[in-house]
């Protein structure tokens, strides 16, 4: 627990990054979707939802990202990046596990990314630990 106190930093850049790469989604939807899902869906509606997707997911890094530099901010931002993963690592488990296959190791680095984010808030809730 300590060691991710002392890190939390680095993480949050680095788990930034990573989330970040959903970019692609907004320029090249079938593209991104190939990659992480090993499939695509058809038609300017789904093309419409999945650019928005991949933009809000980009967006949840770039606040990973920003508050890596910004302590204060950590808090905030490590729940709603930590109940984002949640919610997509729920979904395709509860409704696309014929997915696992390729979208497997998002699921399973979100979970991982999840349980640090929770371990940093609980280490530092009552000790107002803000961390450089």
């Amino acid at each position: 627990m300590p060691w991710i106190v002392r890190n939390i930093k680095n993480i949050m850049l680095l788990a930034g990054a990573l989330t970040s790469t959903m970019l692609l989604a907004t320029i090249a939807p079938h593209t991104a979707l190939q990659a992480t899902f090993g499939a695509s869906v058809q038609g300017p509606l789904a093309e419409l939802v999945v650019r928005s997707w991949g933009a809000l997911v980009a967006l949840v890094g770039g606040m990973l990202v920003y508050a890596a530099y910004h302590p204060a901010q950590r808090p905030l931002v490590l729940v709603v990046a930590g109940a984002s993963k949640l919610v997509f690592v729920a979904l395709v488990l509860a409704h696309g596990s014929h997915y696992l296959g390729t979208a497997g190791p998002a699921v399973l680095l979100d979970t991982l990314l999840v349980a640090v984010f929770a371990t940093h808030l609980w280490a530092t809730r009552s000790r107002g630990v803000v961390t450089a």
